[in-house]
């Protein structure tokens, strides 16, 4: 029901946008996120954008550098990834959370629906 795409190999300052599409379902009030995860690594928070687009959520790591958005009328969310560093390889995954009272954007687990990754390579 999510699909990530836009992955791919870059060099180190390189730019990739990657972006998720969600089919089957629209996800009507949902906030949507991007999560990581690197080989050996627990997944980890990247960026989060609420239903409205009013107000996004970034990593420390990526402040600055990613920017999300999301086109509902066309059920997608991108990732904007500028500036790309080798720190930034790792499998991204799209998720979806229903937003409900008192939700953390920043924890996995408060996410319902998930893509399949996509994955992203930046070498130095």
């Amino acid at each position: 029901q999510l699909q990530a795409s836009g992955g791919g190999l870059v060099q180190a300052g390189d730019s990739l946008r990657l972006t998720c599409a969600a089919s089957g379902r629209t996800f009507g009030g949902y906030a949507m996120g991007w999560f990581r995860q690197a080989p050996g690594n627990e997944r980890e928070f990247v960026s989060a954008i609420t239903w409205s687009g009013g107000s996004t959520y970034y990593a420390d790591s990526v402040k600055g550098r990613f920017t999300i958005s999301r086109d509902n009328a066309k059920n997608t969310v991108c990732l904007q990834m500028n500036s790309l560093k080798p720190e930034d390889t790792a499998d991204y995954y799209c998720a979806a959370n229903p937003g409900y009272s008192g939700t953390s954007y920043y924890t996995d687990s408060d996410y319902d629906y998930w893509g399949q990754g996509t994955l992203v390579t930046v070498s130095s």
